[in-house]
């Protein structure tokens, strides 16, 4: 029988063994080897939305200048085959629970889902938010908010910035709107610097969840990046994002959190780049560079290709994440809680499917496969190891041009084909029964 997400039975007793098997440290649940782990960390999530793989120097662009993220990625680990969700909502309720967007319901994440904010609050954490919400239909829905969710202070938007224009919240009030798209970067990150500066207790550790607006249509930059980058308005974008978050690691700095403070930075989908968008050109003058790169990987937001759900990733803690790694690992954004859970003390539910695994091993070097073998793309295909199958009529949202491919199964051998451009369905059948199996088997889990 095929083995789901782990890689042996033994890997799974001993997963279970780890969770059971635990022990009241510092108010809370802690696995019993982690009595002699390092100190539990500070988490700072930095999470953008829709910018392309190929968006960074450090992923391979020639056109962006991100100097700061780059540093982030000799400092810490690189991560190229790290997954997300292929669109907004589905990718914030993922990271949030653990569970694939089919359990945890994307924009429309039900109140009784648990959030790791509301796990690690539960162990001593102290907890904010600040950006893009986007779980709870958009809507000023209470219990479906950031402050019921686990998240102590709030600032930000509970949805996309579609219209031209966003409203903010700052805990669960209405406190204003702006059209002025090119404020939110260096605004969201003015926030967060002063939460570490002067909300949070700097005798508990913290989590803060930093959730941009910006990539994602309708893209603006400040007066003082624009029209700067020979990336266009686009490039302005990830520059100023590069420099702004250079200022938020300064002040993890400045306030002596540096050793202490583990930092994630990826992103919630691919580019915005469908052709349905594209051609008309959605949001965006004419005569501009508007779209992110993909850089080797097929399609991009809302496509069940890699572009879709690949996402760069990069995670820094000094002297526990092994520095200027470049990691091929396979692992996710449901990764985290399962990760937080190990590294802080609190005990993941029981009562549902957890679909993320505990990477911490592959995070401190001691196990460069790492946990995971299989990455699901949401009821239209599953990756095992090195294999990618799709289902036929699989979807891909916004490339009705696509070569009409959605009508025949496919597999791909990523390890040699990472554009998806030769479909090795006819050749490899076995393959394909197997990995269509194990779809069904995600699917149908509870």
């Amino acid at each position: 029988m095929m083995k789901v997400q782990i890689r042996s039975f033994a890997d799974q007793v001993a997963k279970t063994l780890l969770f059971t098997l635990t022990t009241v440290f510092a108010g809370g649940w802690q696995p019993l080897f982690a009595q002699n782990a390092p100190e539990r960390p500070n988490i700072l999530i930095i999470f953008t939305d829709d910018q392309g793989y190929g968006d960074l120097g450090c992923y391979g662009s020639r056109t962006n200048k991100t100097p700061r993220l780059d540093l982030l990625a000799e400092e810490g680990t690189r991560f190229t085959d790290f997954y997300a969700q292929d669109v907004c909502g589905p990718s914030r309720s993922a990271l949030l629970t653990g569970r694939y967007p089919m359990r945890s319901k994307g924009w429309g994440m039900p109140a009784d889902e648990v959030t790791f904010a509301e796990l690690i609050s539960e162990v001593g954490y102290q907890t904010a938010c600040i950006g893009k919400w986007d779980v709870s239909n958009r809507k000023p829905i209470i219990e479906r908010m950031p402050n019921a969710q686990g998240f102590d202070y709030y600032f930000g938007t509970l949805g996309a910035n579609d219209g031209g224009i966003v409203t903010f919240h700052e805990n669960n009030n209405a406190t204003g709107s702006t059209k002025d798209m090119g404020s939110l970067i260096e605004m969201y990150t003015d926030k967060a610097i002063d939460y570490l500066q002067n909300k949070r207790d700097p005798k508990k550790p913290f989590a803060l969840y930093v959730a941009h607006t910006m990539m994602h249509t309708i893209i603006d930059a400040s007066p003082k990046f624009k029209g700067t980058s020979a990336g266009g308005l686009y490039g302005d974008v990830v520059e100023e994002f590069d420099f702004n978050t250079g200022r938020l690691l300064d002040t993890i700095d400045e306030l002596g959190l540096r050793d202490n403070t583990l930092v994630i930075y990826t992103t919630d989908n691919g580019p915005w780049n469908q052709p349905a968008y594209t051609d008309r050109k959605k949001g965006h003058p004419e005569g501009s560079i508007f779209w992110g790169d993909a850089g080797p990987l097929r399609n991009g937001k809302g496509s069940c290709y890699e572009a879709g759900s690949r996402a760069p990733c990069i995670i820094r803690w000094p002297g526990q994440v092994p520095a200027g790694r470049v990691s091929n690992a396979i692992c996710a954004t449901i990764d985290f809680m399962p990760t937080f859970a190990n590294l802080t003390g609190f005990r993941i539910p029981t009562d549902r499917t957890i679909d993320g695994i505990d990477q911490t091993e592959l995070l401190f070097g001691k196990n460069e496969e790492g946990a995971r073998n299989t990455y699901y793309y949401q009821g239209n295909g599953v990756r095992y190891g090195k294999w990618k199958y799709l289902a036929a009529k699989h979807q891909v949202r916004g490339y009705a041009r696509d070569h009409d491919r959605t009508e025949t199964e496919e597999l791909y051998d990523l390890s040699r084909d990472i554009g998806e451009t030769t479909n090795l369905a006819e050749l490899h059948p076995d393959k394909v029964n197997e990995l269509r199996t194990l779809m069904k088997t995600i699917t149908d889990g509870k």
